[in-house]
């Protein structure tokens, strides 16, 4: 199938270089990955006080912080070349086979997460006596939140330097 008008302005978007500088090495991606952790950590709880708790204060810390949010969503994808976000005719092989090993990965951390979240709620419902759905619908929003945002977090981590063309530095 040939790429539509669509699938090459995304690859345009996801291939802009302007702001390569902001993730150009690991350390700076770990700092990315580790500010879009800690806006996604605030913004889904404050969504969840806000939906399953009283008043709508945290709805304002969700609206301050969605715009930052969205911006470090765009500089990972950026840094990793759209490789969650293109369609996969747009990928080479090495691409698709990347992106393939960074959703296992993910999935096999939300596993785990599960896992705990069951574990957590359980143990909750059995310490405090109190009835499970309280814990239950929390937890599943905070687990669900990660399990769409964690494979854009570990491609992030995985995504390798640029080459540096040193061709013409041989003076």
């Amino acid at each position: 199938m040939t790429a539509t008008r669509y699938d090459r302005r995304m690859y345009a978007v996801m291939n802009d270089r302007r702001a390569a500088a902001a993730y150009a090495t690991a350390t700076r991606r770990r700092l990315l990955v580790g500010a879009h952790f800690a806006l996604t950590l605030t913004g889904v709880g404050a969504w969840i006080a806000t939906v399953f708790g009283p008043g709508y204060g945290p709805a304002v810390v969700v609206a301050v912080v969605m715009l930052p949010w969205v911006l470090l969503t765009g500089m990972l994808n950026g840094s990793t070349r759209g490789l969650l976000e293109l369609r996969g005719r747009m990928l080479d092989e090495r691409q698709l086979v990347e992106r393939d090993r960074v959703r296992a990965l993910a999935h096999r951390i939300t596993l785990w997460l599960l896992v705990a979240a069951a574990a957590g709620a359980g143990a909750y419902g059995f310490l405090t006596d109190a009835p499970l759905r309280a814990a239950v619908a929390p937890v599943l929003v905070g687990v669900l939140a990660v399990h769409w945002i964690l494979p854009l977090w570990v491609a992030g981590l995985r995504v390798q330097d640029d080459l540096v063309d040193d061709i013409g530095d041989e003076s």
